[in-house]
């Protein structure tokens, strides 16, 4: 027991580490390849924040363990809004004024409402994957295209703040190179931890990943957030979460279908992709709301934080873990 925990600490501290190593090397080698910081800002770093619960889901899909697959990708989505986006606007309320992060969050609502659809009855099949990895595919072009037409946004100059422009591109590709490497080594670490932990408690590889996996995860996210709130880097903070949780939904939740076809937890149906949907929608009520003011407010942060601890002490409970 020792062991699986300090294997899971180390697995998550390396993860987190690797994953920024990571987004620094991508982001600075496309940089010094000529590409525009809005490319660098959305999609780079975009799917960098993301590789953590892509290749964590995809290890659990290989190893036989999709519950934790569609727990990582659900957990880390609630994790982003509720626990991220709370503890960042209880640290710096956030201001929203890219009009790219504005149109993101409809999009968002959409592909939910798509991923539920095709959960509803209960099994992830490999059609239902394929679906979600061409939706990835078509919000990666649009994403581009959205870079290529959106020059101006208020975001653009957050983004060229933020990448690092003292590299050579000898450097920034061995960070890139390590950063990978670490982060597979590290999502395998955190993938066998988390598999004995939820033997040893007797819960489920969902329940895991909803918690402890999606925690781990989304670090990278929290820390991204909070470092641009402080840099009153708003729209970046906002416009990670969303992001994030765009790739997780069509990206990683996609990985189990394609690898492991199967059944899905009815409780992911009934429980947690509606408190999913519930979440996104207060959300964006608060952020894009009919005041005037385009803010999340510490009283909402602190509001977000309440529901996931809420949420967290409900499962645990409802598992028997505690």
């Amino acid at each position: 027991m020792l062991l699986t925990v300090a294997a899971l600490i180390l697995g998550l501290i390396l993860l987190v580490w690797s994953a920024d190593r990571f987004v620094i090397g991508a982001s600075a080698t496309a940089a010094i390849l000529g590409v525009s910081p809005l490319v660098v800002g959305i999609l780079v770093v975009g799917i960098g924040t993301s590789a953590p619960e892509m290749l964590v889901s995809g290890i659990a899909a290989f190893d036989g363990q999709p519950g934790l697959a569609v727990g990582n990708a659900l957990g880390s989505n609630i994790t982003n809004i509720a626990l991220i986006l709370g503890i960042t606007a209880l640290y710096i309320p956030l201001r929203v004024q890219s009009k790219l992060v504005t149109r993101e969050i409809p999009l968002l609502m959409l592909v939910m409402i798509i991923g539920y659809v095709l959960l509803r009855d209960g099994v992830l099949d490999f059609i239902d994957g394929a679906v979600l990895l061409t939706g990835f595919g078509l919000v990666i072009l649009r994403q581009l295209w959205e870079a290529k037409h959106s020059r101006g946004d208020a975001i653009e100059a957050e983004f060229e703040a933020e990448i690092p422009r003292d590299m050579t591109l000898p450097v920034a590709l061995g960070w890139l190179l390590l950063g990978l490497i670490l982060l597979m080594g590290s999502a395998r670490i955190l993938v066998w931890s988390a598999v004995e932990l939820a033997t040893a408690f007797g819960v489920s590889d969902l329940v895991i990943g909803l918690t402890v996996v999606a925690i781990g995860t989304s670090l990278p996210e929290l820390a991204a957030s909070v470092a641009a709130a402080r840099k009153n880097e708003h729209d970046i903070a906002i416009g990670n979460v969303v992001g994030s949780n765009l790739f997780n939904l069509l990206g990683v939740m996609a990985l189990p279908g394609v690898i492991a076809p199967g059944p899905v937890d009815a409780a992911v149906i009934s429980r947690d992709y509606p408190l999913m949907l519930g979440l996104t929608a207060l959300f964006y009520l608060v952020a894009f709301g009919p005041r005037k003011e385009r803010r999340i407010r510490r009283a909402e942060g602190g509001m977000l934080v309440v529901i996931y601890f809420a949420y967290l002490g409900y499962l645990l409970v409802d598992s028997g873990a505690i």
